[in-house]
């Protein structure tokens, strides 16, 4: 809105500093003709007569933002306009009923998604590749077993105590690190074990950790999609890594007791 009140703005100056110049008197024997000057219609200001104008634009700019930030560069406006007009007016027949609505909704951000998802894989093919090498070969060593989910992990230590169920609560230590083996988290480093919920965790973690007995220490090596994926995790876990993990069950329930 400030743009179009300034391009205004500036062509009323224009304007008028044109319209102020006089033309020079000329000494030829024929006067030159002076082109009429050619005025071009320039965008009014939106000016808001009440609430519902300011609110209506309000309203535009809410929708538009909010699809905006789900991928969306565009929208065919005068079918929007149009499902805005029969949704108010109770005499129109809508052009779909709910659940078709609701498709082609779920049908549009799937397809931009899956977009983003493919340009985000090409972007991180190097690590993607990475990881899918070195899962490939890490799983024919001996005493490397692999999950159905693909899953890794070698027994370090075989525990003797309580088996964990996904819902229990949990006290481990544990060491974590990406391929290149950079630690980007570790309790002995803390020296201090961490409790939590084992379905509150990456899905490499809550399936692993309940193949423990306490007692035990296990490595797992995660594939990104049992990790954190796409998203990757802070600055030290970028999207798409294989991690690695010690963990140590010390017990199985409340740290406390």
């Amino acid at each position: 809105m400030k743009k179009i009140f300034f391009i205004a703005l500036a062509s009323a100056v224009a304007f008028n500093a044109a319209a102020q110049t006089k033309p020079k008197t000329t000494t030829a024997k024929k006067a030159v003709p002076i082109k009429k000057a050619v005025t071009s219609t320039a965008a009014k200001p939106v000016i808001f007569k009440n609430k519902l104008d300011s609110a209506s634009y309000a309203f535009g700019l809410a929708m538009g933002g909010n699809l905006k930030s789900g991928g969306l560069t565009g929208l065919n406006y005068d079918l929007l306009n149009k499902g805005l007009k029969d949704a108010f007016n109770k005499d129109a027949k809508p052009l779909m009923d709910e659940q078709a609505s609701q498709m082609a909704i779920n049908g549009l951000f799937e397809s931009l998604a899956g977009v983003r998802e493919a340009k985000e894989k090409e972007k991180f093919g190097p690590a993607i590749k990475e990881g899918q090498d070195f899962l490939a070969q890490n799983k024919t060593k001996p005493g490397i077993k692999t999950t159905a989910s693909g899953l890794q992990y070698e027994v370090l230590t075989e525990g003797t105590g309580a088996q964990p169920k996904t819902s229990d609560k949990v006290t481990v230590h544990y060491k974590g690190t990406l391929l290149n083996g950079f630690e980007f988290d570790s309790s002995y480093k803390r020296n201090e074990p961490t409790s939590f919920g084992l379905n509150q965790v990456i899905p490499g973690w809550t399936e692993g950790v309940a193949l423990m007995k306490e007692g035990g220490k296990y490595r797992f090596f995660i594939p990104y999609q049992l990790a954190y994926g796409a998203r990757g995790a802070g600055q030290d876990i970028p999207p798409y890594s294989t991690l690695i993990f010690e963990v140590e069950l010390i017990k199985v329930g409340d740290k406390e007791q």
